[in-house]
This record gives structure tokens, sequence and C-alpha cells, in this order.
């Protein structure tokens, strides 16, 4: 074979060779290109996928209190009203107030009486007993013509005791008719024999909602007394709202400030009464809330 036919065979072969070798390097690219698009559309969800987190539902909240300390003033008498809404101002009373001549108080600026039924001792032994003068209050009260409520200082500790006061109390009343609601007047009692020193939140909760529940049963309006110290820590005051349960605050101050709406406001302990001859409690009544 000449050199110069031998020179053309060796570049045919490189040239077939790099044919070759680039058609290989076509196939893998178009390979690669199938590989990716494949795994792109593996990827794309067939249907719009949104991802929520799981809301709670909002806590339930009391409605706002429609009044400021500045609504308040003290009248001629020394007794104190609301210059922005009706109010009608009361007195709270058990044995402890002593006789009561109810036509003097009648006579006053009083219009509304609660008066305690019934009790349970602080003590370990724990007895519900009536108030002494607590269905002659109430009766005089009412025959003086004043609006007329009643409450039970409650110790319970279960929601069986708090069931047994109400029913306890709604034997006592017979079925008599009220004007104001029957009221859950649990308090804390800083002794070390208070039976109620370890009762938590939601036992006293649930302690409320049985006593509400059975004097709504009967046919009475419900309420729960409390102060501030009890709101923070103690009841649920939202969930008593919701339940239909009235809220008689007590918070001693010559306006109401407290941010949630109440029905009823305890604003002294050292008012002055006639016919009552000794200090008593004095409330305003928001007939409108």
């Amino acid at each position: 074979m000449s050199a110069r036919r031998k020179g053309r065979n060796q570049m045919e072969l490189v040239a077939g060779v790099i044919v070759i070798f680039m058609a290989l390097l076509l196939i893998l690219a178009v390979l690669f290109a199938m590989r990716q698009c494949t795994a792109d559309i593996s990827t794309v969800p067939t249907e719009p996928s949104v991802t929520t987190k799981p809301t709670k539902p909002p806590k339930p909240t009391l409605p706002a209190n429609p009044y400021d300390a500045a609504d308040f003033l003290y009248d001629e008498n020394g007794y104190l009203t609301c210059l922005a809404g009706e109010s009608w101002l009361g007195v709270d009373v058990s044995e402890h107030q002593g006789v009561i001549q109810w036509e003097k108080v009648a006579l006053s600026d009083v219009r509304f009486a609660m008066v305690r039924l019934a009790y349970r001792g602080w003590g370990s032994e724990g007895v519900v007993r009536a108030d002494a003068r607590g269905m002659e209050n109430l009766r005089a009260a009412d025959a003086a013509g004043l609006q007329v409520g009643v409450y039970f200082f409650s110790q319970a500790v279960s929601v069986e005791e708090a069931v047994e006061e109400a029913q306890f109390l709604l034997a006592l009343l017979d079925g008599y008719a009220l004007d104001l609601p029957v009221v859950f007047d649990w308090e804390t009692v800083s002794s070390q024999d208070a039976r109620t020193a370890n009762v938590d939140a939601k036992t006293l909760n649930a302690c409320a909602l049985a006593f509400c529940r059975e004097i709504e049963a009967a046919g009475y309006d419900s309420m729960v007394y409390f102060n501030l110290d009890m709101a923070r820590r103690m009841f649920d005051l939202p969930q008593l709202y919701q339940n239909g349960v009235q809220l008689w605050l007590a918070m001693y101050a010559d306006g109401l400030s407290y941010a949630g709406q109440v029905q009823m406001w305890q604003y002294t302990d050292a008012g002055v009464v006639p016919g009552i001859p000794v200090k008593v409690d004095l409330n305003l009544y928001f007939p409108q809330g």
C-alpha cells in the first residue's frame, strides 16, 4: 500500500471515531435531558397543595365594661351612683348584721337586698347550716318593698358538695319568688384549718357551674360572686358568662375600673344605712347589663 493511501485510511478511521464519539455524546445528552424532565414532572403536584397550621378557636372573653371610674359619683347621702347608666343601690346581709329594721332601710336610697340564706362551715367538718336570720331577713326586706335576691356562702370542695349546697338553699326557699339571682359565694378562708385550701381552679369552676345549673333548673337566675384575686387565680369568668351565669364583683373603690362587664358591684364593706345597726356591704346593680 502506498504511503498516500495509508494516510487517507488513517484519517478516515480518526474521522469515524470522532463521529461515533459525538454520536455517543448526543445520545447521553438526550438520555440525561429525558431523565431530568421525568424527575421534574414527578415533583409537580397534580393539584394545588396548601399547608395550613390548625388554628385554635379564640378563647372566650367577657364583654367590655361599658363604664370607667369617672362615671361614678357619690350623691348627697354619701352613696355611690352611676352617671352613665341606670344603677340600683343595695346591701348584702347575714345574721352578722343583727336585727335589721327593713322599713327604715327601704326609706333610704337602698333599692335591693341580697340575703344570705345558708352557708357551709370552713372547718374540716364542712357542715351546711341555715343562716339564723336568713328567711326572716328575706321576707322582711321583700315586705318593705325592696328587690330581693339570696346567696349561699360556699366552701364546697367537690361538685357533689356544690349540688348539695344548691339543694339545701332551694329547700329553704321552697319556691319563694325572687327579683334578683341566687348567688354562689365561694371565698377563700385564711386559716390553717380551711377545708378549701387545696381546691384548684378546675374543681372550683366545676362546682360553680354545678351549683348554678341546679339553681337554674329550679327556675331562678344564677350568679357567682368573686374578687380580683379570684378572677386572676381561680374563676374562668368567660366560661361562666358563656353558660348564662351573672357576675358579682367585689372591688372596693370609688369607680368601677374592672375591664369586664359585671351585673353587680360590691364597692365597700363599710357602708352606713339607716335601720342596719352595724357596717354593711354596699353594692350597685346594673339592671340594663
